[in-house]
């Protein structure tokens, strides 16, 4: 099965009810798609008029809905981080994953009243979907900016021995400290000349103290060592030590800065943690309040479109489709035959993309002889 539903309605007479049992037979048999009923109350439907200006409004809804649960959806993948395999289990709806939740849909009566004008449902819809909104972005932006901090952080630490920060590789006891006279240093060996290195360090410069060189780090490409000299032969020992294809890497140890590094990159993980469990929660809470939002919002439309199309007294069925992989051609082709009656025009544009419908904003591709609205639930891809 794919990860997309097709909504539509037909008005509830005798004949469109055995259209809809023709549809059922025949997409069962050729095992075109699972097709299950769509329960959408009674609503007070209000004037023509306000139910066209409705019909937008929820348009514009419907997009930003869908919009704000797929940012939901990638926010759950980036706090994840390590633990990718398992963000579908924080994508459900009311504890199920969202095709059981689509397939088995309710109205939820006690959050929507559906005796409330439908103005008055569709404002509580949108209110409540925007404060998510607002919600989200203050509490990603404060993750985002710590991860950030973190990363930058962390790319310190791994680059190379010429780049990298050396406040996790360096201790004191590495270093002659707070002496008038000498300096440790720093040199960066390439790793086939290491013997090189052992053998002329003490002769590349004068005052140069006899075995003081250690190596302290490795990475992939050579090493880092210390060697102790006297300071009035920096320059010299430099000059000399890259001759020989030696690099000394400048770095004054300062204790108070390295703690400071140190403790800055244990505060960041320490924030991180205890940001990550709550931030987590309230995605997994909120993003399943949003995408039940959103399938109401796609029940209100198909509701507007069927009164707008069919007309008054309220009268329509709705069914939710959930074609199969590589049918989705051919169950259009039954839809299309199976309904044609309802709206001769659109039936033969289908056919013919070039005819205009008049009075229709839709392009063509959109507008069929039933009520359609598609729901895709390929929230990641």
């Amino acid at each position: 099965m794919s990860s997309e539903f097709w909504l539509i309605s037909a008005p509830g007479d005798m004949e469109n009810l055995q259209a809809l049992e023709r549809m059922n037979t025949v997409t069962s048999k050729s095992n075109l798609s699972h097709n299950t009923k769509f329960a959408i109350p009674d609503f007070k439907v209000g004037t023509l008029d306000s139910l066209v200006g409705l019909s937008d409004e929820l348009g514009k809804l419907d997009t930003f809905a869908e919009s704000l649960i797929k940012k939901m959806a990638q926010s759950v993948v980036e706090v994840m981080e390590d633990a990718k395999g398992r963000v579908h289990e924080n994508l459900l709806a009311n504890g199920v994953d969202l095709t059981s939740f689509v397939t088995r849909f309710e109205w939820d009566m006690a959050k929507y009243p559906a005796k409330q004008p439908l103005v008055a449902v569709v404002d509580t819809l949108a209110k409540q979907l925007a404060q998510i909104e607002t919600d989200l972005k203050a509490r990603t932006a404060a993750y985002s900016t710590l991860r950030g901090k973190l990363e930058n952080l962390e790319k310190k630490s791994t680059g190379n021995l010429f780049t990298r920060t050396l406040a996790d590789i360096v201790n004191k006891e590495d270093f002659v400290l707070d002496s008038e006279y000498l300096i440790t240093l720093l040199v960066i060996v390439p790793k086939p000349n290491y013997s090189q290195w052992q053998k002329r360090y003490e002769s590349l410069s004068d005052m140069v103290v006899p075995r003081s060189t250690k190596l302290i780090a490795e990475d992939n490409e050579g090493g880092l060592f210390t060697v102790t000299i006297f300071r009035r032969v920096i320059d010299d020992f430099k000059a000399k030590a890259r001759e020989n294809k030696f690099i000394v890497r400048e770095f004054l140890y300062d204790e108070k800065e390295i703690k400071t590094e140190r403790e800055e990159m244990s505060k960041l993980l320490s924030e991180k943690k205890q940001q990550y469990g709550p931030l987590l929660r309230w995605l997994k809470v909120n993003f399943s309040e949003a995408f039940i939002a959103w399938i109401h919002l796609k029940a209100l439309r198909v509701f507007v479109e069927s009164v707008l199309r069919y007309g008054l007294p309220v009268n329509f069925q709705a069914v939710l489709l959930q074609p199969h992989k590589k049918a989705t051609k051919r169950l259009r082709e039954v839809l299309n035959s199976v309904f044609k009656h309802l709206d001769e025009v659109a039936a033969a544009s289908i056919l013919d993309a070039s005819v205009d419908i008049p009075g229709l904003q839709l392009n063509n591709q959109d507008y069929f002889p039933y009520v359609y609205f598609h729901i895709d639930l390929s929230l990641l891809d």
